[in-house]
């Protein structure tokens, strides 16, 4: 048994060791799987939504979202992705969007109501595309599999020992993993997701003031009603704001500097 909780601790060292990076804020990652490999699952999934979820048929909204994403990728590192991106309308009433590895881009139609100009639209559509630039799926996926191998380790070491009330304790465990690890590292990458958003539409010719508008619309639209920011996946309405007013001035800057103005219609 100490023989096999050793090769397991000293395999997750060796992988944490090789699999090291710096986010684009430059905060450490561990990020276990390969570039293609994220494309390819970044592709099964958007086929897989593509066939589960009504696609938008209307002109308009397709034309709109489409020259607003379309504006923004040119600006993401070809390191990143250096193809075309693919770009979906869902006819949802999430007021949602999101960006995959592999240059995919998928935007509901519920997020029209809510992002009701162009330059707050970008504002969304950058944040998920910042998600990508910063490989916040690699590392979420990296850390749940880091996270189970400890949470095996320790399992068996309760096990062996016959530790009373071991059900409650791994179940405590897993609370704890979540809180401590899971939810401050989702905060953490939509804030970092925010202010890279930030960066790229302000370089694309988009006002970065809308950003704030646009977390202002989010807070009214929900009514108030969401959980305790520190058992939440996303910052509050208000923490967010407080974020992307802080780093504004860099934003205008860029925006200043660019002779580019979208006109998405």
């Amino acid at each position: 048994m100490k023989l096999r909780m050793k090769t397991l601790v000293a395999a997750g060292l060796a992988t944490i060791l090789t699999a090291c990076a710096t986010s684009p804020t430059g905060r450490n990652q561990v990020l276990l799987y390969s570039e293609p490999q994220m494309a390819e699952m970044g592709a099964q999934a958007f086929t897989g939504m593509k066939e589960e979820l009504k696609i938008s048929s209307k002109q308009v909204e397709n034309s709109y979202v489409q020259c607003v994403a379309k504006s923004i990728t040119p600006y993401v590192p070809e390191s990143v992705f250096d193809g075309e991106w693919e770009v979906v309308v869902f006819q949802d009433e999430q007021v949602n969007a999101f960006a995959l590895p592999g240059g995919k881009i998928g935007v509901y139609t519920g997020l029209l109501d809510v992002a009701k100009t162009q330059s707050q639209l970008a504002a969304v559509i950058g944040h998920e595309i910042g998600h990508v630039i910063a490989h916040h799926g690699n590392e979420r996926m990296s850390t749940s599999t880091l996270t189970n191998l400890g949470t095996q380790a320790v399992a068996q070491v309760i096990n062996s020992q016959e530790v009373a009330y071991s059900g409650a304790i791994m179940a405590a465990i897993g609370l704890g993993s979540q809180v401590a690890i899971t939810l401050p590292f989702s905060r953490a990458h939509e804030s970092e997701a925010d202010l890279i958003g930030l960066a790229l539409m302000a370089q694309a010719g988009f006002d970065p003031r809308e950003s704030v508008t646009l977390w202002q619309n989010m807070e009214a639209a929900s009514g108030g009603q969401r959980q305790m920011e520190i058992l939440s996946t996303h910052p509050a309405p208000q923490s967010r704001i407080a974020n992307l007013q802080a780093n504004m001035n860099a934003a205008m800057a860029d925006y200043q500097k660019t002779a580019t103005r979208p006109k998405c219609k």
